[in-house]
């Protein structure tokens, strides 16, 4: 009769595989949540560069938004809007409408009368033309993403937040459309 001796790696191996299998993930008690749509806009300069992204997700029955400009952004503060077409045609953007305004209201935060939908705080280009903004829109995907779209739109000044219809925020320097996207 012959005997084998156990090796030490032959062991251990053993070990492992039978400690593994109560390690095994379980099946979820129930469905797994539906992931919940957001909307994304891919930003683009009037000579059509790709110049960064904005990010819309639902929150609390509003949307938190997040825009990254990568690149030729001039340094300095910059007006920017949802506005309400979902088109944005080159050179100068005209093709994106007015800013975002379902409930009839006039522009700005700092306006009593206001502000529109589509009003956003001022994003702040550093000397790279690089910019970094995070805050809350007070709209829903459902009108964003209506029949028509909406775009993002960075203008070239600065937004006084009170002069209607556009807060003296200058020319469209950056325009990017909103889509629907799912996680």
């Amino acid at each position: 009769m012959a005997h084998f001796a156990a090796s030490p790696l032959l062991l251990l191996a053993t070990g492992l595989c039978l400690g593994l299998q109560g390690c095994g993930a379980k099946a979820p008690a129930g469905p797994l949540p539906t992931p919940e749509p957001f909307a994304e806009a891919i930003l683009y300069d009037g000579q059509g560069n790709r110049t960064g992204i904005a990010t819309l997700v639902p929150e609390n029955g509003h949307l938190r938004g997040s825009v990254e400009v990568t690149r030729n952004l001039t340094p300095g503060a910059h007006g920017m809007h949802i506005h309400a077409i979902g088109k944005c045609t080159l050179p100068d953007f005209t093709s994106a409408g007015g800013h975002l305004n379902p409930d009839g209201k006039q522009h700005g935060t700092e306006n009593p009368q206001g502000p529109h939908a589509g009003d956003l705080p001022m994003v702040n280009a550093d000397t790279r033309g690089e910019a970094k903004v995070t805050f809350m829109a007070h709209t829903t995907l459902a009108t964003l993403l209506d029949e028509d779209g909406a775009a993002l739109v960075i203008h070239a000044d600065a937004d006084d937040m009170r002069t209607d219809p556009t807060g003296n925020s200058g020319g469209r320097v950056m325009c990017g459309v909103f889509y629907r996207k799912l996680p």
